[in-house]
């Protein structure tokens, strides 16, 4: 067995205050570091609209069935990367495909604080 007298020499870790000026490195340094994570897959989708309905009226679902969505007609339809919204846009149509024209990107401050809240909720 070994021997549990020996002395170690153990410190606390200390970190520097990180600050919203913190310099980053050079343009192509942060490019550099970008670059690692480009063929990194997303999930981008877009959604339409929600509803929320009882089980047995989902059931009751059939061809030709409608389900009203909690969005009016006309209103920007949401982008969201990995569930989480990113921007706004109109429905349209390239080559007989569905695209998206993307009208407003949600700026990352807000992004930060929906995904912030979102935890405290859970």
């Amino acid at each position: 067995m070994a021997e549990k007298n020996k002395e170690s020499n153990i410190a606390d870790a200390e970190f520097g205050r990180l600050s919203d000026t913190q310099v980053v490195g050079s343009d192509e340094d942060v490019h550099r570091n970008l670059e690692m994570i480009f063929d990194v897959p997303v999930s981008i989708s877009a959604e339409l609209g929600r509803s929320v309905i009882k089980i047995k009226d989902l059931l009751s679902l059939g061809k030709g069935s409608v389900v009203e969505l909690e969005r009016v007609a006309g209103e920007p339809v949401d982008l969201l990367v990995n569930g989480v919204l990113v921007g706004k846009g109109d429905v349209v149509v390239v080559n007989d495909n569905f695209g998206l024209r993307i009208t407003e990107v949600v700026c990352t401050e807000e992004r930060i604080k929906k995904l912030s809240s979102s935890k405290d909720d859970e």
